[in-house]
């Protein structure tokens, strides 16, 4: 998988919306030293964790799998944008059979387990799709076949909220363990500056 931070809100803004409260603008410094730790302070050590809301992150991500994706959409207070099957199916009609042999042709359309016959059964599910396409079904009926482990990429917006959320459970050791290397690298693509406000598990 892959993760580029597109945007992210400067710090100055959540604690700006916070100095908006209490009329004490004079005594910010610009997102420095001091409105980091009044973010810190106010959203997460007094639980006002409405303010940090302002903060808003833009990550692209490519090459999890469906399964993570429809995991994704149980986080609230997040926008998806996903690749459409109904228009990208057709990158694999001109592809040749796929085979359980040809792994490094596989993994550009698939994400592989460490489980051998796991990954034997959605090759031959990848490989089953193919032919549907092949055969001239049309993308949304093809598409029922897809096998969970197909690959996908997403343009995903949450506030800091909702990330300290997803981060805390996605990044524990209990969850599916596509998830917790997704929760990992997007909290390694973070500005060095913001990690402070999130945990994860490790």
């Amino acid at each position: 998988m892959k993760i580029t931070l597109l945007h992210n809100t400067p710090l100055q803004v959540c604690a700006h919306a916070i100095r908006t409260c209490w009329q004490s603008f004079e005594k910010s410094d610009s997102g420095g030293e001091k409105d980091r730790e009044l973010i810190d302070r106010v959203g997460n050590k007094f639980k006002h964790a409405s303010t940090l809301e302002h903060l808003v992150y833009t990550f692209y991500i490519q090459g999890i799998s469906r399964a993570v994706l429809q995991e994704l959409a149980r986080h609230r207070m997040a926008s998806l944008s996903v690749k459409s099957t109904r228009y990208t199916l057709k990158e694999l009609k001109e592809e040749a059979p796929f085979s359980i042999t040809d792994i490094k042709r596989v993994k550009k359309y698939i994400v592989l387990t460490d489980n051998p016959s796991v990954n034997e059964m959605s090759i031959k599910a990848l490989e089953n799709l193919r032919q549907l396409l092949v055969q001239g079904v049309a993308n949304d009926k093809a598409k029922y076949a897809l096998p969970e482990c197909y690959k996908t990429e997403l343009t995903w917006t949450i506030n800091a909220r909702s990330l300290q959320n997803f981060l805390s459970l996605r990044s524990d050791k209990a969850a599916l363990w596509e998830i917790n290397d997704l929760a990992h690298a997007i909290y390694k693509s973070l500005p060095e500056d913001h990690r402070y406000l999130f945990h994860i598990k490790t």
